[in-house]
């Protein structure tokens, strides 16, 4: 999937009891001005209840503010048995970057916020929270503006999100193209640190998550990088050299790089190892990496260990999460 109609989206997971109009409330009594109401689709899947909220109007851009009274849909519908999920999730209704099984493994990585791993067990709803500069535009009009700026996308929903979870009903944020799950302490701790740091929070956005490839390698990846527009990291490093808290850090530095560098990267350049400056890494450039969800990569791994590491990725499957 790419950015279209939606170019941002996230969510907070309800009881499946939430209100439209405590929704609209709380964006009212937070400065958060509402140009139109929307009624329900026909279908859940394209739109619960909702309201427009302008975010850059002088270019259409406005999010989209919906309630939904049904469990996420982590299987994405299929095209035989449940089309209508299906055509939503391969138009980007349930995030632009968004992958089936998004949520469970959100969950089986919630390791920043443990309960994660449970909580969205028990809900019933959500709240979706898009971006588009489509709203009542043409074929003709632009997907994006010309000076497209997602960073301040997602600076935007954030602050929605930090609203909304006030909300009756709500019980945590889930962002599906990062496949990240936090309750409200959890963010707000996240996002306060960030602001008073002037860092860019993108825990909030972008999960890391860690495996075990065999006994000599370990291996992180990003997901969420897309929403960005970068490609996603992973790092394949010899076990007994790095932690993983340390490999992690690097990935955040990485990420970081790859948002401020201006030139294309290639294969085969050699990159800066975590905590050093002697350029004893590489990278490699891949249009799919090496596990669930299919998305672009930069893998890093030690220039040392570039003979060996090939034997250990075959271990992974497609499927692994």
């Amino acid at each position: 999937m790419a950015k279209g109609f939606s170019t941002q989206g996230v969510c907070l997971l309800t009881d499946g009891q939430t209100m439209l109009d405590d929704v609209a409330s709380a964006l009212r009594s937070h400065d958060f001005e509402i140009v139109r109401q929307l009624p329900p689709g026909e279908n859940w899947c394209f739109g619960g209840p909702g309201v427009v909220v302008p975010f850059l109007p002088e270019v259409n851009g406005y999010a989209v503010v919906d309630v939904v009274s049904h469990p996420w849909p982590d299987l994405m519908g299929d095209p035989k048995t449940d089309a209508m999920t299906f055509g939503a999730w391969s138009m980007g209704f349930f995030g632009p970057l968004a992958f089936p099984g998004s949520l469970a493994r959100a969950q089986q990585h919630a390791w920043a916020w443990e309960p994660g791993r449970t909580v969205p067990e028990r809900h019933g709803g959500f709240i979706r929270i898009r971006t588009s500069y489509v709203l009542g535009g043409d074929d003709k009009s632009p997907i994006m503006p010309a000076d497209y700026d997602p960073l301040a996308e997602m600076n935007f929903i954030s602050r929605i999100v930090l609203v909304l979870f006030g909300v009756s009903g709500v019980t945590c944020y889930f962002n599906p193209n990062g496949e990240v799950l936090y309750d409200d302490a959890s963010f707000r701790r996240i996002w306060d640190a960030c602001r008073q740091q002037e860092n860019i929070p993108l825990p909030l956005w972008i999960d890391i998550r860690l495996f075990n490839l065999d006994a000599q390698f370990g291996f992180l990846d990003t997901v969420g990088n897309g929403q960005l527009d970068i490609s996603d990291v992973e790092a394949i490093f010899p076990r007994g050299e790095h932690e993983p808290g340390d490999i992690a850090y690097y990935l955040r530095n990485v990420t970081h790089y790859l948002l401020d560098h201006k030139g294309e990267i290639r294969t085969g350049e050699a990159i800066d190892g975590p905590g050093e400056s002697n350029l004893s890494w590489t990278i490699e450039v891949l249009d799919e990496g090496a596990i669930t969800p299919p998305r672009r990569v930069v893998r890093l791994c030690p220039k040392a260990s570039q003979e060996a590491i090939p034997r250990a990725l075959a271990a992974i499957s497609r499927g692994s999460a």
